[in-house]
């Protein structure tokens, strides 16, 4: 087993990572990750990005937003790598939003086969009926499927 060099190609990080080129460039364009640059203009990443990397792309299967991990990794000191107790610390902090996701999805699974949620009264069994659109002023979508709304269902 090879030690991995301090700094990292590009294709070296993509490789490790199963991070695609493209998504490295477009992290380093949003202020993510960052790269060092050789004499000849190359990216060379240093070795802590991979832990980085990993943390982004678990953020973003809970289903955080770009904007939202960026944030977050921003409270870090000196732009560090996320350490475990980082990760305890934020995780806490995204979990009442996790739980309206989830509450969200739970309830649209639970009445997919008779609502598509948006109040059209299209389905003549729906669960959600909206007469005179009295949830317009709720705003677009389907309000009666967001976590917290007035008359959601149960």
């Amino acid at each position: 087993m090879s030690i991995l060099p301090e700094l990292l190609t590009i294709g070296e990080v993509a490789d490790r990572s199963g991070v695609p080129h493209t998504a490295l460039r477009f992290y380093e364009e949003r202020g993510l990750i960052t790269s060092e640059r050789t004499a000849g203009n190359q990216r060379r990443y240093p070795r802590a990005v991979l832990r980085r990397l990993a943390f982004i792309r678990t953020a973003q299967r809970v289903g955080l937003t770009l904007e939202e991990i960026h944030d977050a990794l921003d409270t870090l000191p000196d732009k560090r790598t996320p350490t475990k107790m980082d990760w305890s610390r934020l995780s806490k902090a995204w979990r009442g939003e996790l739980e309206a996701r989830i509450d969200s999805l739970q309830r649209l699974r639970d009445n997919l086969s008779s609502c598509i949620g948006c109040g059209c009264l299209s389905l003549k069994s729906c669960l959600l009926i909206n007469s005179e659109d009295q949830l317009a002023a709720f705003g677009p979508g389907a309000p009666k499927l967001k976590a917290g709304s007035e008359g959601g269902i149960v």
